[in-house]
């Protein structure tokens, strides 16, 4: 008896699997910043990724001794144990600072990965190379400035640190209030933290940054072409970028999306941004070879893959 094939799912049946995986991958989401919180304030790494974790750890601690330096001006010198872990523990507090933290371990984790599987270097990508030998000079300028941030920020991830200016704007406010803060219990330490947050704010251009770079990159790429959403022409900081402002999110649930938990959010990211169904499944299958991609994607138009994404929980405040 010969099998009959199965009939193709309707539109309707592959929203509905769709959702349902989103809202799978949102719940292991969900759950993880308390999770990860617990993991970094007790230094206990046995039920996560401990790469991820010790990253993580490393660059609260990090920041927490830059806040430090700017307060007490001791550049140069070691502070106690003490004194950073109590900073420590009040960035901590902040869950949109860890799941930042955690899209940039996540996005350099995917970095070197890429570079072991592919030989994709992790600071000069192919199109990058393609654009520093424009011979349009303002599209060189562009992207010799954002090559020398990404490799800034290469050098700061194999050291697991990360400069206090470059974060977003919004997590620089979240430092310098922490800071403010922790220093309003002594009078002098308050004026100092005022004086500080000063100098950190008129030095600080958000434009400057890497991801600043990189989302001016971008924008100015599709001025005369789509960006490129293929991760291993674009590189990964290029690749998440695009992908992120093609389909409306911000860049660490992009970012996020790479986690092997987040397959069906990866698929509408991708197709939100502009990927056929077939492309979709060629970039999902070479981030994630053992997991199949989500199917049935080309029944689904951009705009509705972007419907869908917006409509589920956001992901800026989830961790994995």
């Amino acid at each position: 008896m010969i099998d009959q094939a199965a009939p193709p799912a309707s539109p309707e049946r592959v929203e509905t699997a769709l959702r349902e995986q989103l809202v799978r991958g949102d719940a292991v989401a969900g759950t993880a910043v308390p999770i990860l919180r617990h993991l970094i304030a007790a230094g206990d790494v046995s039920l996560f990724n401990e790469e991820i974790v010790t990253r993580l750890r490393a660059m609260l601690a990090d920041i927490a001794r830059q806040l430090l330096d700017a307060l007490m001006g001791r550049q140069g010198r070691t502070h106690s144990a003490g004194e950073v872990e109590v900073v420590g523990h009040a960035l901590l507090d902040n869950p949109a600072l860890v799941s930042h933290l955690h899209a940039l371990a996540l996005e350099w984790q995917l970095t070197e990965r890429l570079y072991a599987a592919l030989g994709l270097d992790p600071v000069a990508s192919p199109l990058l190379q393609e654009l520093i030998a424009s011979p349009d000079e303002v599209t060189r300028n562009k992207a010799r400035a954002f090559l020398a941030a990404q490799a800034r920020w290469c050098q700061a991830q194999r050291r697991m640190s990360l400069p206090l200016t470059e974060l977003p704007a919004d997590l620089l406010n979240v430092a310098l209030y922490t800071l403010r803060t922790l220093a309003g219990i002594e009078p002098a330490l308050a004026e100092r933290a005022t004086v500080v947050e000063g100098d950190i704010r008129r030095s600080y251009d958000e434009q400057a940054t890497r991801l600043g770079r990189a989302a001016h990159l971008v924008a100015y790429l599709v001025q005369d072409r789509p960006p490129t959403l293929w991760v291993a022409q674009a590189g990964v900081p290029l690749f998440l970028t695009a992908i992120a402002i093609g389909s409306g999110q911000g860049r660490d649930a992009a970012a996020l999306s790479m986690h092997r938990t987040q397959t069906a959010r990866l698929g509408l990211t991708l197709r939100a941004a502009g990927l056929g169904a077939g492309a979709v499944a060629e970039q999902c299958l070479l981030l994630h070879p053992e997991i199949p991609p989500p199917h049935d994607l080309s029944r689904l138009s951009c705009e509705e893959a972007g419907a869908m994404l917006s409509s589920a929980r956001p992901v800026r405040d989830h961790t994995l």
